[in-house]
């Protein structure tokens, strides 16, 4: 009896710590100069360029939860907000970077063929998914602007529905709680400048421990009842399959955990590909959630776009499931590239780390390169 309470004591205060983390990025952002900011928003006005800072800023913290949640932060930022029509972009490259993790799991079985095919094929079919919603749907984005625009009108539904915006309680808990942190600071750091720069390292730094004790507890909690909830899932309908994903991401808060699971269950052949598909895209689907909890700790008059901002990463994984999933031979893109690839990784192991390097670190930095030189 004492433990359960003891587990969710703790998943309370790391849930605090999370949220006073996006709201002191928040604060931190509106007392930093324009300057600053500018050349940060001008390079992500180039959505190719925002696309590689999602990649490559998911890559670094493992987390696509952690990103979107300071993309949140970003946007509703009283201050020199990050506009939405940069952030989306962004978004879509948490998207990709989360990947990496179960990618580098399937690296694991290198040492037997079979079990790394098997392995290898489930890892990277995530991998395929998302770089083919972020084909079809960035270019939709950026001539019709379809994600920011459903997901603004969405928006203006929930407007208070948040009660974080106004007087309540946890409002008030998180200025009362960030206000000693900013007297501390204070007295470490002379400028205004420096004290927003510090509170800003100081609050990724809180949202991503939070995130990450978060996931460790709820995972410990969890684990076996994942494990059950997964094993039972498999061999029923693909939507059973999807809403599994999306629930069992839900409750460990990373889709990451949901789709490295499937990686040795792939690897040691307990689950075939088509099976872990679908679980995938709810994965997906689930991992959403982290970004809405990140929309209620931000205040101010910009509070709606950080709700704005969640609803686009819902929408954009909603939409690519229903453009692609659906239809058997747009589905069949994403499974034939994963077993063409796994195929030739079998062959040779530096490929597979190659394949790694190149669409994670690579392709980012050669977006970020081409930006640069025109």
């Amino acid at each position: 009896m004492q433990r359960p309470l003891v587990r969710a004591l703790t998943l309370l205060a790391l849930l605090f710590l999370f949220l006073l983390g996006v709201n002191g990025l928040g604060d931190a952002f509106k007392s930093l100069g324009r300057g600053l900011l500018d050349s940060f928003f001008l390079a992500t006005e180039n959505p190719f360029v925002g696309l590689a800072v999602g990649i490559l800023a998911t890559t670094l913290v493992q987390s696509s939860s952690v990103t979107t949640s300071l993309i949140v932060g970003l946007v509703a930022a009283p201050e020199h907000a990050l506009p939405i029509a940069n952030a989306v972009p962004m978004v879509m490259g948490a998207n990709i970077g989360t990947t990496v993790t179960n990618t580098l799991v399937s690296l694991a079985h290198m040492g037997r063929k079979d079990e790394f095919y098997r392995a290898f094929s489930v890892a990277t079919c995530h991998d395929f998914f998302n770089y083919m919603a972020v084909v079809i749907l960035l270019p939709l984005e950026m001539a019709t602007g379809y994600l920011q625009k459903t997901a603004t009108w969405l928006a203006s539904f929930l407007t208070g529905l948040g009660g974080v915006q106004y007087d309540s309680p946890i409002k008030g808990a998180l200025k009362a709680a960030l206000r000693p942190i900013k007297s501390g600071i204070g007295a470490v750091a002379g400028s205004e400048k420096a004290q927003a720069i510090l509170l800003i390292l100081l609050s990724g730094l809180l949202i991503y421990f939070a995130l990450l004790f978060l996931v460790k507890v709820m995972r410990g909690a969890m684990s076996a009842r994942v494990e059950r909830m997964v094993s039972r899932g498999l061999y029923r309908s693909p939507l059973v399959a999807i809403i599994l994903g999306i629930v069992v991401t839900v409750m460990v808060q990373s889709s990451s955990i949901t789709t490295s699971l499937l990686v040795p269950l792939a690897g040691a052949g307990l689950l075939t590909l088509e099976q872990a598909f679908p679980i995938t895209i709810g994965a997906n689907i689930g991992t959403t959630v982290t970004a809405f909890l990140a929309a209620l700790a931000v205040t101010g008059p910009n509070a709606i776009a950080g709700v704005t901002i969640a609803l686009v990463h819902l929408l954009f994984n909603l939409t690519g499931t229903l453009i692609i999933y659906p239809f058997r031979r747009v589905r069949e893109i994403p499974l034939k590239a994963a077993r063409w690839l796994a195929r030739l990784a079998v062959k040779s192991k530096v490929l597979a780390i190659a394949y790694v390097i190149v669409l994670f670190y690579g392709l980012p930095a050669l977006f970020a390169w081409m930006h640069r030189a025109l």
